[in-house]
């Protein structure tokens, strides 16, 4: 206020240096072109979308901000969004940053969820929008490209033969909300720095799952912001918001052995019945799990990169504990926690348990196979790349044996 204030009053007292009609110059070309950005990415998308659907695009005079041979490549990608070497980092290329909108908008085409829905397709816009926007883009790992990738691998597991036909237009639209925002707003640290360091948010939830019920929260809030789900009853929006906080809910990595011990007893008591809601339910929650933790899945290219993303943001926590004298948070320290050390940790502790029930529940399923194989040669391969190991190090892979012989147990039970 006080800066448009001068600005109003300076002409009538002096005329202003020639400096200050530069920097006014200069603000008013970037506002111009902020705008201006922003109404190109929505005219990008609408005629992506056109092209998506078979329809021919306006006259050669509208602008676009991307060119055909980009869109076309685009276009390409989102054929092929149901196979598992899907490279979200080159579409998140191809698309200037606006893999999580383009993705979503085409699912929500493919499931004819729009129609079923009735949703407003510029509320529904405005809403990816608004959840692409809210993920931070300097998190090396938890950005709006991990919430892409997350989301195209839900895809997947919703196409599983023995999930697709069982699940309902809301199982979906639930699964591929929850997957797109489950870890909007990340501030790119994890729940025990925030309590540490007496985080308003870890207040705010009481130090019990505080990013996973913010992620939601932020989601619920959107929602409503965009007035997405304002056609619809009362009591089924609720319901929509109170399952989208389920799904998200069951993220937090401390829940881990909770939802995998629930999992195993539904699998050796053989007692899973996908026509129950509840039950449909409990699938979604674990396919979720699954999706936020596949990378290691991956091929070793993708899977690499993943990898380093997400040690170099760990690392980056630790030297802010550094910083401010807090104890640095396991797998933090990057002097003593390698990043083959922790993925190698993570694999046999957290995705191995995890991705074996679900091979189990998939059963025969060609995808399972092939992300358990990817898995093991992923594991292999970091294992090589390991470097003599710390004290640190050592007390990872007590954890990865420890878990190795639990596996053997619970495969000699089966």
């Amino acid at each position: 206020y006080s800066s448009c204030l001068s600005e109003a009053v300076v002409p009538l007292i002096s005329p202003k240096p020639a400096y200050f009609n530069s920097i006014e110059s200069g603000e008013t070309e970037f506002s111009t072109k902020r705008r201006m950005k922003h109404l190109l990415s929505f005219q990008r998308y609408y005629h992506t979308s056109r092209l998506l659907r078979g329809l021919a695009p306006h006259d050669s005079g509208s602008l676009y901000l991307l060119d055909d041979d980009y869109l076309g490549q685009a276009a390409h990608m989102l054929s092929k969004v149901g196979t598992w070497n899907f490279d979200i980092f080159l579409f998140d290329r191809l698309t200037n940053g606006n893999s999580l909108v383009t993705l979503m908008c085409h699912l929500f085409n493919i499931y004819d969820l729009i129609h079923h829905f009735q949703l407003d397709i510029v509320k529904l816009h405005g809403f990816f929008g608004m959840v692409q926007k809210d993920y931070h883009s300097q998190n090396p790992y938890h950005n709006a490209i991990h919430a892409a990738d997350v989301t195209q691998a839900m895809y997947c597991y919703l196409k599983e033969p023995k999930l697709a036909d069982q699940l309902t237009p809301l199982d979906v639209f639930l699964g591929l909300i929850a997957a797109a925002a489950h870890d909007v707003d990340h501030p790119g640290v994890n729940q025990p720095f925030l309590i540490k360091t007496r985080h308003h948010l870890a207040s705010l939830y009481q130090n019990t799952s505080v990013l996973e019920s913010h992620h939601w929260r932020s989601t619920v809030g959107m929602l409503r912001e965009s007035g997405l789900l304002a056609h619809l009853p009362a009591e089924i929006t609720r319901v929509i918001e109170q399952q989208l906080g389920s799904l998200i809910l069951a993220t937090d990595i401390c829940r881990q052995n909770e939802f995998l011990l629930t999992f195993r007893e539904h699998l050796d008591n053989q007692d899973l019945d996908l026509l129950d809601a509840s039950h449909r339910h409990f699938i979604l929650q674990i396919a979720l799990k699954c999706a936020d933790v596949c990378n290691p899945c991956r091929s070793w290219e993708l899977s690499r990169q993943w990898g380093e993303r997400v040690c170099e943001e760990f690392h980056k926590q630790g030297e802010l504990e550094k910083k401010f004298d807090l104890e640095v948070s396991p797998q933090c320290d990057h002097k003593v926690d390698s990043v083959p050390a922790i993925q190698s940790g993570f694999i046999s502790c957290i995705a191995e348990p995890l991705f074996e029930e679900w091979n189990l529940f998939t059963h025969p399923s060609l995808l399972s196979q092939t992300m358990l194989d990817h898995l093991d040669k992923n594991k292999a391969h970091w294992i090589r790349l390991l470097k003599p190991r710390t004290l640190a190090e050592e007390q990872t892979y007590a954890c990865a044996e420890s878990c190795d012989a639990e596996k053997g147990e619970r495969k000699n039970i089966t």
